[in-house]
């Protein structure tokens, strides 16, 4: 398999890059921070003049036509970046309803690709899988269940909640004005929500069309792995800089050689998570049956080994690490943060085995 990225999806990533590069610097990411505004949005309006919001869009609706692999690519580049945006729902969101959304539902996403309104999704509840549940009553369903870390539900123009319907799992397009949302503790500090829904009821045109759930759920894998994908790669190059810089016993720390060793554990942790990113993403770009499954195994990736990588870094820093004037500590933050939202290792365990099996 060739993981080398094709013209369109470099320059994207070029793009995406340059854009973050210049908009989120340290000075503008402290300022975020002590402001309480949930998300930047001048940075969000850039991103969608820039096309990025569109870009995995189909034409008809203001996007680029690209798929999944330049999905990957915008999300790594925000983990890369860790920039304060709504981005990870908006697009797992937008790329759904793109693929399953009726006329009216699609109607939506030009909006949305011009900056206009925010998505999310509920893809986390309780316990393991779903068990909220969409009962039909005339041309309407009511939906009861409870959904946990919706990203950004209160700013939220529409969010996306998976539903049983019977022995099937649907996916609904429902108003976070309808759901009692809670909010919930973040490590980011970015808007998590506890939704309710006791009763709540939607339209039966809120429904997407069949297939929704797995392409629900694939992007919001993939969008988790790739964006700590790019926070660990980020992480991986400011602690390389500071080992080779720092000096103890009049020597850089990159001479010891237990601190080569515990570089090269975070490289290795990095290029496996890697590869099974651009593996999962390229099967979920391609449609293939066992998308899920190597998604799963970036998951657990995620989970385990690379969040310990990114404990090395931490170590490897000294006190410094736990400054949290020092960047590296947003790196780490959003790493637990999107390990949590995979449900952490041992889920990813028991989704992979019942996926072999």
């Amino acid at each position: 398999m060739d993981f080398d990225l094709d013209e369109s999806a470099r320059e994207l990533q070029d793009l995406a890059d340059g854009l973050f590069g210049r908009e989120v610097t340290a000075e503008r990411l402290e300022t975020h921070e002590r402001s309480d505004a949930p998300y930047d949005t001048a940075l969000w309006r850039a991103m969608a003049q820039a096309g990025l919001l569109g870009a995995c869009l189909p034409e008809d609706v203001g996007g680029a036509g690209l798929g999944a692999v330049e999905f990957a690519v915008i999300m790594r580049q925000v983990g890369a970046h860790v920039a304060p945006v709504p981005a990870y729902g908006s697009l797992v969101a937008a790329a759904t309803l793109a693929a399953h959304g009726t006329a009216g539902q699609r109607g939506r996403l030009a909006d949305f690709a011009a900056g206009g309104s925010v998505l999310s999704v509920a893809v986390r509840e309780p316990g393991p899988g779903v068990a909220t549940t969409a009962r039909r009553d005339g041309d309407t369903y009511v939906l009861d269940g409870i959904k946990t870390f919706v990203p950004y539900a209160e700013q939220a123009d529409a969010v996306l909640v998976p539903a049983l319907i019977g022995e099937e799992t649907g996916v609904f397009l429902v108003e976070p004005g309808r759901m009692a949302l809670a909010p919930q503790p973040s490590a980011t500090g970015e808007p998590l929500s506890r939704a309710g829904l006791e009763g709540v009821r939607v339209g039966a045109d809120a429904l997407l069309g069949g297939g929704a759930h797995e392409t629900l759920t694939g992007y919001a894998t993939a969008g988790a792995v790739a964006v700590v994908s790019g926070a660990l790669d980020a992480a991986l190059a400011l602690t390389t800089a500071h080992v080779k810089t720092r000096e103890q016993f009049e020597r850089p720390l990159a001479e010891f050689q237990a601190v080569t060793m515990q570089i090269g554990d975070v490289y290795i942790a990095k290029r496996a998570l890697d590869v099974a990113v651009w593996a999962g993403v390229w099967r979920l770009a391609e449609g293939l049956d066992d998308a899920a499954e190597v998604l799963a195994v970036a998951a657990y990736n995620v989970c385990e080994p690379a969040l310990a990588a990114f404990y090395t870094c931490q170590h490897l820093h000294g006190g410094l690490g736990l400054d949290v004037t020092y960047p590296l500590h947003r790196y780490f933050a959003w790493a637990k943060h999107h390990a949590h939202l995979l449900g952490g290792a041992e889920a990813q365990l028991d989704a992979i085995g019942a996926l072999v099996a």
